[in-house]
């Protein structure tokens, strides 16, 4: 059974965008089982969780031998592994896995940089004049992913590990308000959050973090 390593408390408090999550997600939706090995933020940058992650951050994914970081080659994997996350089909399991790439390398990074100015640069004395060419940079990408989705429900026909990781960083724009500006990014997101195997996984993460009486 595989075992991931998580935060022992979320930064987000449980909303699903910690980066575990996405793996939770994907191990759901094949029915695999695993176990979670929770860390501390201190306990990440020490020597025995280097030795699994080099740049110390969650989650790493520990299957026999096997010892992986990054959730992309993590679900990769998995998708790999089982039925479910990757058609059968040749060139729309390529298109899938481009998908996936996409969600990482260009939806993922302006959203990244958005948080940064919003939250890590705000008191910069120049942050208020970058802030908004931020935004419009995230918003460009956002349109274009909005005029390719269209109406459809997903991606590229049936639900992917494409469309898991795409859900997953779009999950991130709706804290700045910016996801709500294209109804259909909207929608689709919460297709993805109404499916049973991320309703398992959203529950699993927000038990860890709830609140202790």
């Amino acid at each position: 059974m595989p075992t991931l390593t998580v935060f022992d408390r979320s930064p987000d408090e449980g909303k699903g965008l910690a980066r575990d999550m996405r793996v939770r997600w994907a191990l759901e939706e094949v029915g695999q089982p695993y176990n979670v090995r929770l860390i501390s933020f201190q306990a990440m940058k020490e020597p025995a969780h280097l030795a699994l992650h080099p740049f110390g951050q969650i989650p790493t994914y520990e299957e026999g031998g096997l010892v992986l970081f990054e959730t992309g080659s993590i679900i990769f994997h998995i998708a790999q592994q089982h039925e479910g996350l990757l058609p059968a089909d040749a060139p729309a399991r390529a298109r899938a896995i481009t998908w996936m790439f996409a969600a990482l390398n260009t939806m993922e990074p302006p959203i990244l940089d958005l948080t940064i100015a919003r939250i890590i640069e705000a008191k910069m004395p120049w942050a208020q004049e970058r802030l908004p060419l931020v935004m419009d940079r995230a918003r460009v990408r956002l349109g274009q992913l909005s005029a390719r989705l269209e109406d459809g429900e997903w991606l590229d026909g049936a639900f992917s590990a494409g469309d898991l990781l795409m859900v997953s960083v779009l999950l991130r724009f709706r804290i700045p308000g910016l996801l709500e500006e294209y109804p259909n990014l909207a929608a689709y997101v919460a297709r993805g959050e109404a499916r049973p195997a991320y309703q398992r996984a959203f529950a699993a993460q927000l038990a860890i973090n709830a609140p202790t009486t």
